[in-house]
């Protein structure tokens, strides 16, 4: 592969990133579609933290000044931000929420879809690097930095600033990219290096189309039904799915690894039946062997009995915090707390 260090035209990857999200703010959002829905998801569903951050009790209790702060990390056009804003409303909770971004057209997309939900009163809004900012502004009860680790010229490095930021009862909700279900995508990037590629912009942006138009059915990424953004994102989608410059995939033993090398524990995956190898399989021969091993290996097993996973959403805290999700009791009455699609 070409070594892009040696390149007369060579752009430190961190500005690379700002430069994509500059020209190219992800994902693509309207304010004016706030006026008709909320967009939700993980990390970042309020029950979900209050469920394995905070053991099931109310975070804002918990603290003498009666407020929870909240750090959005790596905001992006904001889809974080206004749920976890529009949530703490609607649930009368005291939120106060710092948002970080390195992009400027990002911020101002997010920042106009707060003002359109007349949510800006409990929002500080900051452009910058996290990495660097996130301990000035914290400490926080709850971190929430969905899909931009993974992005960083340093990953560990930048979870460990985010630990440092984080209160000691406090936890985060985090998305890394999984490498088995994007199969074809790290084959797209580096064909996109193989033919020096234009760094950037709309140049690269039509380079690449043109590349992925070209591909046989044959392809990897064209026989891969499990990631979409090329297709359905819009220009921005497929920029940040096949042309990203900085962008890096784990499998679960290595999420496992980033987790505590930063001092945290993870407490649960999202969905968590997917982590589980008795979704997929239903022998007991094999089943004996599968269940007894512990929640890691457990993990790991069903991620490779899948293979269809294509991120990771996690919820973790501080190693040295003992709290645990509430135990699911049969009395309890199961509910929807939401439906995807």
């Amino acid at each position: 592969m070409p070594d892009d260090k040696n390149r007369p035209d060579h752009v430190p990857s961190s500005q690379k990133t700002r430069d994509q999200y500059e020209s190219y703010p992800y994902p693509e959002r309207s304010p004016e579609d706030e006026d008709k829905r909320l967009i939700t998801g993980s990390p970042g569903n309020w029950d979900e933290v209050v469920h394995f951050v905070f053991g099931g009790r109310d975070p804002s209790a918990q603290t003498k000044s009666g407020k929870i702060k909240i750090l959005v990390a790596g905001g992006g056009t904001g889809d974080a931000l206004v749920m976890l804003a529009q949530q703490a409303r609607d649930r009368k909770a005291k939120a106060e929420i710092v948002y970080i971004d390195l992009s400027e057209s990002s911020r101002a997309i997010a920042e106009a879809r707060i003002k359109r939900r007349s949510l800006e009163k409990n929002v500080t809004f900051v452009t910058g690097s996290f990495v660097d900012l996130a301990a000035e502004y914290g400490p926080f009860d709850y971190i929430d930095c969905c899909g931009v680790l993974h992005h960083l010229p340093d990953p560990d490095a930048g979870l460990k600033a985010l630990a440092d930021a984080l209160k000691p009862d406090g936890g985060m909700g985090l998305m890394v990219y999984g490498e088995l279900g994007r199969q074809g995508v790290y084959h797209m990037q580096e064909m996109m290096e193989r033919l020096n590629a234009e760094a950037g912009g709309s140049k690269r942006l039509n380079f690449g189309k043109a590349l992925f138009n070209s591909l046989p059915g044959t392809n990897w990424l064209k026989r891969n039904p499990f990631v979409g953004d090329h297709i359905h994102g819009g220009d921005a989608g497929f920029y940040d799915l096949l042309l990203h410059q900085q962008d890096r995939a784990y499998r679960v033993d290595e999420v496992f690894d980033f987790v505590e090398a930063a001092g945290l524990r993870l407490q649960n995956f999202i969905e968590p039946m997917r982590y589980d190898p008795t979704t997929y399989c239903s022998r007991h021969d094999v089943l004996d062997r599968a269940v007894h091993v512990p929640f890691r290996e457990r993990a790991a097993l069903a991620e490779l009995m899948a293979g269809n996973i294509t991120k990771h959403t996690f919820y973790v805290v501080k190693a040295k915090n003992k709290v645990k999700p509430p135990v699911p009791s049969p009395e309890l009455i199961p509910t929807f707390t939401r439906v995807d699609g």
